[in-house]
C-alpha cells in the first residue's frame, strides 16, 4: 500500500532518530512505503532541510546502488548555547552543596530531558571522532553514558570498583583518588573491551580526576586507544590539582562549604574547546 508523503516524513525521520549514525538504503525506505526512489530522495531532502534550518543535525544522503542515508544527530552552536544555560540554571541552587565539595546531581541526571541534552551534547563534540565504545564507572556516570551511546549508536561498557561474578575474567587496576588521596581499585570485564578499540569516557562529576585516571590506566591495560573524556560537571579540586589534563566540562561548580553553603554554577569548557576550535581549525 502507498503511503502518504505526511506519513511517510514523519515515520521516516523517526526511524533515522532511531537509528543515528547508520546507513540507511533508498531501497528500504521506497519498500517500506511502496514509494519510487526518486520519491525518496525528495522526501529526504526534506528532512534534510528541515534538520539544518534546527540546527539538530545533519543528514547526508550517499548515491549509488549502496547508497542510502545518514542521519548525525547534533546541537548547533545556538542550541548547545541554550542546553548549557538550561543546565547552569538547574545545578545553580545551595541545596545541592553536600559535604567535601560535592554536588548532588542524582535527581537532574534521572530526568530523561536532561539525560538527552548531556548525552547530545556529548555527541556534538565527538560527532567528527573515530568513537567505537563509551566508557563510564558505576553508578552515576551509567545514565550519562547509556544517552551518549544512543545518540552515537555505539556500545558503553561500565568499570566497577567492586568485583561482580556476573563480569566473568576481569582486569583490574589500582589508582588514587584525586579527591581523598587513597588508593582504590576498578576493574573491567575482559570481554567488554577490545584492543586498538578508541574509547570515549564519560563521567558525572569530576573533582581531582582519580577515577578518571584509573579508567585512562585500564584503557592501557586493554591496549585500547582514548578518544576523549567529558564530564556533566567538573568542581574545585583539592589544593587546584588534578590528575587530568584534555577533560571537557559541560559545567563548572564553584563551591564554598561551611556556615554559608553556596554554588556557584557557570558553563564549563565546552562551547570553548567544541566551538571555538572548530572556528581556529
Amino acid at each position: 500500500m502507498k503511503i502518504r508523503r505526511s506519513n511517510r516524513l514523519v515515520d521516516m525521520t523517526r526511524y533515522l532518530l532511531e537509528h543515528p549514525r547508520s546507513l540507511v538504503s533508498l531501497k528500504f525506505f521506497g519498500e517500506r512505503y511502496g514509494s519510487a526512489k526518486s520519491s525518496i530522495s525528495e522526501d529526504l531532502g526534506i528532512v534534510k532541510h528541515t534538520f539544518q534550518t534546527w540546527g539538530q543535525g545533519r543528514l547526508e544522503t550517499i548515491p549509488g546502488a549502496s547508497g542510502g542515508a545518514v542521519l548525525t544527530p547534533f546541537y548547533s552552536k545556538e542550541n548547545a548555547q541554550v542546553a548549557i544555560d538550561n543546565l547552569v540554571d538547574r545545578v545553580n541552587d545551595d541545596s545541592r552543596l553536600l559535604p567535601g565539595g560535592y554536588v548532588y546531581l542524582s535527581d537532574l541526571i534521572g530526568q530523561p530531558e536532561i539525560l538527552r541534552q548531556i548525552g547530545k551534547l556529548i555527541a556534538t563534540q565527538y560527532v567528527d571522532t573515530d568513537v567505537d565504545v563509551i566508557m563510564t564507572v558505576e553508578t552515576k556516570g551509567i545514565p550519562i553514558a547509556q544517552s551518549v551511546a544512543m545518540y552515537m549508536n555505539k556500545p558503553f561498557v561500565i568499570v566497577r570498583n567492586s568485583s561482580h561474578i556476573t563480569e566473568g575474567p576481569t582486569v583490574s587496576v589500582n589508582y588514587v583518588s584525586g579527591s581523598v588521596q587513597r588508593i582504590k581499585k576498578m576493574e573491567l570485564s575482559r570481554r567488554t573491551l577490545s584492543a586498538g578499540a578508541n574509547v570515549l569516557v564519560v563521567d558525572d562529576f569530576m573533582k581531582g580526576g582519580g577515577t578518571i585516571n584509573g579508567m585512562k590506566s585500564l584503557i592501557k591495560e586493554f591496549d585500547a586507544n582514548l578518544a576523549g573524556i567529558t564530564v556533566f560537571a567538573e568542581g574545585r579540586p583539592v589544593n587546584d590539582q588534578r590528575l587530568v589534563d584534555n577533560c571537557t566540562s559541560l559545567i563548572k561548580v564553584e563551591t564554598k562549604d561551611g556556615t554559608g553553603k553556596k554554588i556557584a554554577a557557570q558553563a564549563g569548557s565546552f562551547m570553548e574547546n567544541v566551538f571555538d576550535k572548530k572556528v581556529e581549525n
